[in-house]
C-alpha cells in the first residue's frame, strides 16, 4: 500500500490509496485531497453539533475533490468529536477504500446513493433534528417562512421507508434503501424521513450545513407561525420568492460558514 505525502509537508491529506498490486477487493482511492478539506469536513461534522441539528447521531459528507465516483466522510463517531484523521473515502457502493479497522456509519448509503443520482450535489448532511422530525409525521408539508430558508419554498419530500419495505429499523442501512430515499428526495434540497429525521443537500459543504442548520431553524418558526395563527394560512415564501431568495443564499452562505467554523474552533 503506497502513503500519499503527509499534511505537514505537501498539504495533502493523510488518506491512503490501495497498493496497485492485484489481489485486493478494497476500491482504488481517487486521489490526494488537500488537508484544509479535510479539515473542512471535520469542522462541519463540529458545526452541526454547535448548531443543534446533531447530537451523538447524524453524519456529514461530501463528494471527493477529485473523483465524483468517491465521496470523504468520518468513521463512526459522534459529530462534535470528528477530527479530520478520522474522515475515510468511499466509492459510490458505499465501500471504504481503506479502513484500517475503523467502523462506518450504518447510513452511509444515504451519502452514496445520493451522490450517484444527484451529479449536481457535492455534499450531505443527515440529521434527526427535533424541530424537523414533526413534518414527516403529519400531513402539513414544511413551508418557507423567511428567505434564509428559501430553498424550502421548492418543495420538501418526505420518505416513508414502510411503504416500500414494510416494518423496518427505520435505518437506510443497504443500497436498496438509499436508491429509495434518493428517488424521494428527487430534486429537490432536503428530503424528510418519517420517524426519523432529514437529509439536506447542496453545491458545496458550506451550502450544505446552511439548509441542514436553517432547516431546523424554519421548522422551529413554522411550527410558532402555526400556533400565532391558529392553524390558518401562513404566508410563507412563494415559490418565485424562493428561488430568488436561493441565489442570493448561494453567494453569502460563506459568511455563516466561516462564522460557524470559528465558534468550533477552525
Amino acid at each position: 500500500m503506497r502513503l500519499f505525502r503527509c499534511a505537514c509537508h505537501s498539504g495533502l491529506s493523510y488518506l491512503r490509496a490501495p497498493a496497485d498490486a492485484g489481489g485486493s477487493s478494497l476500491p482504488r482511492s481517487g486521489g490526494p485531497v488537500d488537508a484544509s478539506v479535510l479539515a473542512d469536513l471535520a469542522a462541519a461534522s463540529r458545526i452541526l453539533a454547535d448548531q443543534g441539528v446533531v447530537d451523538a447521531f447524524g453524519h456529514v459528507s461530501m463528494r471527493h475533490p477529485n473523483d465524483p465516483n468517491r465521496f470523504l466522510m468520518s468513521r463512526s463517531l459522534a459529530p462534535a468529536l470528528v477530527t479530520p484523521d478520522d474522515i475515510m473515502e468511499y466509492d459510490l457502493d458505499c465501500e471504504c477504500v481503506d479502513p484500517r479497522g475503523r467502523g462506518s456509519f450504518l447510513e452511509r448509503f444515504i451519502h452514496g446513493e445520493i451522490f450517484r443520482a444527484r451529479p449536481d450535489v457535492m455534499a450531505v448532511a443527515h440529521s434527526h433534528s427535533p424541530n424537523v422530525i414533526p413534518f414527516g409525521l403529519v400531513d402539513k408539508p414544511m413551508q418557507a417562512m423567511f428567505h434564509n430558508a428559501a430553498f424550502i419554498a421548492r418543495g420538501v419530500p418526505v420518505f416513508d421507508i414502510n411503504a416500500k419495505f414494510g416494518d423496518t429499523d427505520m435505518l437506510v442501512g443497504n443500497a436498496e434503501k438509499g436508491v429509495a430515499l434518493a428517488q424521494s428526495l428527487g430534486d429537490k434540497d432536503v428530503v424528510l424521513m418519517r420517524a426519523h429525521g432529514s437529509v439536506a443537500t447542496g453545491p458545496s459543504l458550506p451550502v450544505a450545513v446552511f439548509r441542514a442548520v436553517y432547516t431546523e431553524m424554519n421548522a422551529r418558526l413554522q411550527f410558532q407561525a402555526s400556533m400565532l395563527g391558529g392553524g390558518g394560512p401562513i404566508a410563507a415564501l412563494s415559490p418565485g420568492e424562493g428561488k430568488l431568495a436561493d441565489l442570493v443564499n448561494l453567494g453569502s452562505a460563506s459568511r455563516a460558514w466561516d462564522l460557524w467554523k470559528r465558534r468550533v474552533g477552525y
